[in-house]
């Protein structure tokens, strides 16, 4: 049996499945019609991928993530619950909540997929871990899933789909999210390849490749020389715009398009664009800004972003962690999970204040909601709701007042 064989080998009526981390490891990435390499480990080198999946990743992690508990019409905060502690503080000793929702925004947004080990005492989550999705083997048997994890130390540890929190993002078969990197993987290379240009051009003194001819016949060894002192002579920046002194009927002809007429700053930019595009982020979250662009409709594009950019991804944990994390008790009790998106105002001081009034004003908020949402201390008799004069409550007949029948 070849190797290629054994890493896709059948158990029993089972398809093993290795994620695709470990296949790029093995094959050295695929290979992009650029000529490029691609797997998560270059593609973060790209600046714009980088910058798509910290975007992404900050957007999971700086926003407040809890376990609220439903009564009713009345929300409020499960505290006194094993799991809040975990979400909403830290899943384990070596993690804030901050650092482990950001680490899984980074695997989820360049592989698809993100998996965290439930370290369980009896039936109660004591400790979240996770994992690297290149460590972990998804083996498939009908609908019925388990886990492969490999730990540093080379050892392979079965873990149950009950113990596993497998988060994932967009999937074709239900089971595996599709990996991003991998479908992006034409234009990101085609990103790499640039800016590998653009390294390689400046590293050779900003000078184009090309040709060396005279008339003279040369032999393999004198070839040899002339290559090698030319390219000492002029080759690198420290070496950038000297004088070339050609003899012997010697001239020199480029081979390459300079840079301006390969449209190199374009593609670049436009690769930029590609990239965002692959991961569903608006360009001006990334610094790629567009001269058009006024201040009203870069606040809309913000706005844009927090609904259209981070609402599928938080629909996605909060709805994945609700049904992994607690147990039908505990969602028929009306525990579930959430993230605050408020906290994305935090840094728009005018946006946050006019907010909190339209909801004062309505009677939606109390001072003290407000304080809380403040991290103030709340006051006695601020716990109130108001509204206006010409308003009452729903349902009551307003009061009559002197000559509103029509009489004096």
């Amino acid at each position: 049996m070849g190797w290629l064989s054994r890493l896709f080998r059948r158990e029993g009526k089972g398809v093993r499945m290795t994620s695709y981390d470990l296949l790029a490891e093995v094959l050295g990435g695929v290979l992009a019609k650029s000529g490029v390499h691609v797997t998560a480990a270059t593609a973060i080198q790209c600046t714009a991928v980088l910058a798509c999946a910290r975007v992404i990743a900050n957007g999971l992690a700086q926003v407040p993530f809890k376990l609220y508990r439903a009564d009713g019409r009345t929300r409020m905060e499960a505290s006194a619950h094993p799991l809040f502690s975990l979400v909403a503080h830290g899943p384990n000793e070596y993690q804030t909540s901050f650092e482990f929702r950001h680490m899984l925004g980074l695997h989820l947004s360049l592989t698809g997929n993100a998996f965290v080990w439930l370290n369980r005492v009896g039936d109660r989550i004591v400790e979240m871990l996770p994992y690297q999705p290149g460590s972990v083997t998804v083996t498939r048997n009908g609908w019925e899933v388990t886990y492969d994890l490999s730990t540093k130390d080379g050892k392979r540890v079965r873990v149950p789909a009950e113990d596993m929190w497998h988060l994932r993002w967009l999937s074709w078969d239900g089971v595996c999210g599709l990996d991003g990197v991998r479908q992006a993987r034409e234009a990101i290379g085609l990103a790499l390849a640039t800016e590998e240009h653009g390294a390689r051009l400046f590293k050779n003194g900003a000078r184009m490749s090309g040709l060396l001819t005279t008339e003279i016949n040369l032999t393999q060894e004198q070839r040899k020389e002339l290559r090698e002192a030319w390219q000492s002579a002029h080759g690198g920046n420290e070496n950038a715009f000297k004088t070339a002194i050609l003899g012997g009927g010697m001239k020199w002809f480029p081979l390459v398009s300079p840079n301006d007429q390969a449209q190199f700053l374009e593609t670049r930019r436009h690769q930029v664009e590609e990239v965002c595009r692959a991961f569903g982020v608006l360009p001006i979250m990334v610094g790629h800004y567009d001269k058009a662009s006024t201040y009203a409709s870069a606040e809309q594009m913000f706005l844009q972003h927090g609904v259209h950019t981070l609402g599928p991804w938080y629909a996605c944990i909060e709805q994945s962690g609700t049904q992994k994390l607690l147990t039908p008790e505990e969602r028929a009790k009306g525990y579930y999970l959430r993230f605050n998106a408020n906290g994305l105002m935090r840094g728009a001081a005018r946006d946050r204040a006019e907010f909190y009034t339209r909801l004062y004003g309505v009677g939606a908020l109390s001072p003290n909601d407000i304080r809380e949402l403040e991290d103030m201390n709340p006051y006695e008799g601020g716990d109130e709701y108001r509204v206006p004069l010409n308003m009452v409550e729903p349902g009551s007949a307003p009061e009559r007042t002197e000559g509103s029948d029509g009489k004096a």
